[in-house]
């Protein structure tokens, strides 16, 4: 089946910030008022946006979260990676190998991404899309981010990246569901990441990162290979493709993770 995905080009207006950002603090209606005006410039129709926004409120526990987060992991990285790659993990991880190895071997053929470290992230991020995605409604989760002063122009972005989810008939309202900053589906990507890096790679003319195992693993591994993973290559610390694995998360110990799960999936 064919490798889509939808141009850069389509959405670059979507990913860049207004050149009129609405202001953050102050009126919550105000700043929907505002982000409904730069929504619609966006190109966003005025039927997703009134659905959209309609009777959209501030998340006090999703500010709560976000000003109490440090960026940093304070467990060494045995004790973390104990934590997350059990031997139940580990099972069920060389299951999913087994059970999509054609979709596997066909995305790794197209990107030059191992299949375990796609599987590997996969079990991570949400239990190879069994566990939790999150339960939040993602357009008032980044409404809450963006009104907030502290990341607004960053979540600005990601607000009009998901109503572009919406727009393009992607993921209903309903579907738009999320953690604590707007992540979304089986691997957890941001809007902005969705939009850039989303695969159709089920044929069916969406990106379902919520739902399709085929569009999620695919777009996993394509954000990887955009960023510049190199085929054959080792991916361990220290390597190239380690430095890769930062567009998907900073934290060395997170990426030391991904290697050791990866490598007991190879095994």
């Amino acid at each position: 089946m064919p490798f889509r995905m939808f141009a850069a080009v389509a959405v670059s207006l979507l990913l860049s910030l207004p050149a009129q950002a609405a202001q953050c603090g102050g009126d919550f209606g105000t700043f929907i008022a505002s982000m409904s005006r730069e929504a619609a410039a966006n190109g966003i129709s005025q039927g997703v946006i009134r659905a959209a926004f309609a009777g959209v409120t501030q998340d006090p526990a999703v500010i709560a979260f976000d000003h109490r987060q440090r960026g940093t992991f304070r467990k060494s990285f045995e004790s973390y990676a104990a934590s997350r790659v059990s031997a139940s993990r580990i099972k069920r991880g060389k299951q999913m190998l087994v059970r999509y190895a054609d979709l596997l071997a066909r995305i790794e053929k197209r990107t030059g991404v191992p299949r375990e470290v796609i599987v590997a992230i996969w079990g991570l991020e949400t239990d190879f899309g069994v566990g939790d995605m999150g339960k939040r409604p993602v357009i008032r989760t980044l409404a809450t981010l963006a009104h907030d002063c502290r990341r607004t122009e960053l979540f600005q972005r990601e607000l009009l990246a998901a109503l572009q989810i919406v727009q393009r008939g992607d993921l209903s309202l309903k579907d738009m569901v999320g953690a604590f900053a707007g992540e979304i589906g089986q691997t957890q990507f941001l809007p902005s990441s969705y939009i850039k890096y989303g695969v159709d790679f089920d044929g069916n003319g969406h990106v379902d990162l919520r739902h399709s195992p085929a569009d999620v693993l695919a777009s996993t591994a394509n954000l990887l290979k955009t960023n510049g993973w190199q085929r054959g290559a080792p991916y361990g610390e220290g390597t190239a493709n380690f430095e890769v694995m930062r567009e998907w998360n900073r934290a060395t110990i997170y990426r030391k993770t991904i290697v050791f799960f990866a490598g007991k999936l190879a095994h």
